[in-house]
């Protein structure tokens, strides 16, 4: 008789359809998750060692701004699609696949010798963390039930937001270590051996064909789920058994209209990048429309639309990305302004974000906790927590002006920590709680790209109310200014995001009713 897959919640064992071994969800999270933080991290690390690396290869101020927006372009425009090839054709295949191009990546990015090779490598380098990244998701979701899938979630959470803060202090330790040129290639030489040892693991680890498929010889399954979904959202559906379709109009209309949504606000500096918004949202409509049509037609489209009816997945994603439109713009703004506006050495900086970090990693675990009990309010409370932090912050920043030690600024960079890290947790286990299993790295990519998408705009937005505002008032009071301006610009931005998460609480007991 064959076996099939245990989802027992508090049991590490599994197995999955036509094999004897046993596999361990220990193992698979320990897997999926370093080589997760090693993507994360070379986001914040990046910007803590943009000065040393400015310098080192006398980098132009576009150079270095494409230092950061290739590597998340890349990641935008391939998380959806690499998610659906995952469903489809395997996704520890596709995991293994983007870990070994990102550390293929990771090495050329150090050996770089000027700023254009660094950027076309970042590129890839953004590209493999985009295949990887939803491949996380679809695994966790597939693989982990109930309580044991809230605290996979929880330590999802926790190495999303360890991640921001620990790659200030990553990239701030290595420059004070081994000096400005080669302080910033480290940043990117630790991923290799990270990234061979998570490739031995994978290999090792990961069920690889033996998993699940979407489509093809478990066929009979994926109707049974689509049905199931069809139940929920009270749409009729219709499919096309037996066919490997990877939908490739849908893909490419999805990624284009995310690069020219994107790109605008990475290249800022020239007028012209604005008209690239319309013809985004152009893009977007189009692919609306694509998706419902082939759909219709009895194929599967890239991402099943029906998943937007679920309430807990829209509106989670909503929210999400709200979040993260201005959460992670504050500590970009607090990082230039203390290493710019005050003098502050990259090291201490990193050092100044430990509390951070803590503050994270305990939000993490109790967000995960209790994200499947009480994950709706728990995200109120992270976006209030969230204002109350950035309003800290600009208190500190004015006792700064006034002769208070720099060192206070590590206090609200702890609630903020904490905000981060019990929403990452309850969000991605709310969001992804209704969603059926085939479609787990489908949905968890696009629950990604909303977020990627939104940093790069808040990002975006942020720093340039921060530096208009800086070209306000008499000299000695432009860095207050800006400040006053940037964090200003997050706590409306995160008001927002207060009012989407009140709006999922009051969905949540609409159902509940």
């Amino acid at each position: 008789m064959k076996r099939t897959q245990s989802l027992t919640p508090d049991h590490h064992a599994f197995t999955v359809p036509g094999s004897d071994r046993i596999y361990d969800r220990r193992q698979l999270l320990a897997v999926l998750l370093v080589p997760l933080m090693m993507a994360l991290v070379q986001v914040s690390s990046v910007n803590n060692a943009l000065p040393a690396l400015s310098e080192a290869l006398q980098a132009s101020e576009s150079g270095l701004q494409w230092v950061l927006s290739g590597y998340a372009l890349a990641i935008g425009i391939v998380l959806v699609p690499s998610g659906r090839l995952g469903d489809i054709l395997g996704r520890s295949s596709l995991f293994v696949v983007g870990l070994s191009i990102f550390t293929l990546a990771s090495l050329a990015c150090g050996l770089a010798s000027n700023v254009v090779m660094l950027n076309i490598f970042r590129v890839f380098q953004g590209a493999g963390a985009g295949i990887l990244s939803p491949q996380t998701t679809g695994l966790i979701l597939q693989y982990f039930a109930g309580q044991a899938r809230a605290k996979a979630f929880a330590l999802f959470g926790l190495v999303v937001s360890l991640s921001v803060a620990i790659g200030p202090i990553l990239s701030g330790f290595l420059i004070g270590w081994l000096g400005n040129d080669w302080g910033w290639r480290g940043g990117f030489f630790v991923n290799v051996p990270l990234g061979l040892i998570g490739l031995i693991m994978a290999i090792r680890w990961l069920p690889f064909g033996k998993e699940r498929r979407t489509i093809g010889p478990n066929h009979e399954q994926v109707q049974r789920e689509f049905e199931e979904q069809a139940a929920r959202t009270g749409e009729k559906v219709v499919v096309k058994r037996g066919k490997i379709d990877i939908d490739p109009v849908g893909s490419a209309l999805l990624s284009l209209s995310v690069l020219l949504v994107m790109l605008p606000f990475m290249a800022a500096t020239n007028p012209l990048a604005w008209g690239l918004i319309p013809l985004g949202l152009i893009l977007v409509t189009a692919w609306i429309y694509w998706e419902k049509r082939y759909k219709e037609r009895g194929k599967f489209p890239m991402m099943d639309l029906a998943l937007l009816k679920l309430p807990s997945y829209s509106l989670g994603t909503l929210t999400g990305s709200l979040f993260f439109l201005s959460g992670p713009a504050v500590m970009v703004i607090v990082i230039i302004y203390l290493q710019n506006g005050v003098g502050v050495l990259a090291l201490w900086v990193g050092l100044l974000t430990l509390p951070n970090a803590a503050a994270s990693a305990l939000g993490a675990m109790w967000g995960g906790k209790h994200a499947i009990a009480h994950g709706g309010m728990i995200q109120v409370l992270c976006a209030v927590l969230l204002i109350i932090s950035t309003a800290g912050i600009g208190a500190v920043v004015w006792g700064i002006h006034s002769g208070l030690n720099y060192w206070w600024m590590a206090v609200p960079l702890a609630i903020n920590g904490f905000s981060f890290g019990a929403f990452g947790s309850a969000n991605q286990t709310q969001t992804m709680m209704d969603v059926p299993h085939a479609h787990g790295g489908t949905a968890g990519g696009f629950l990604q790209t909303g977020q990627r998408v939104a940093t790069a705009i808040g990002i975006a937005m942020v720093t340039a109310v921060f530096f208009a505002g800086q070209h306000m008032g008499a000299p000695e009071q432009h860095w207050l200014n800006g400040m006053a301006f940037g964090l200003g610009s997050v706590i409306i931005l995160s008001s927002i995001t207060l009012v989407s998460a009140l709006f999922l609480v009051r969905s949540q007991r609409k159902n509940l009713a």
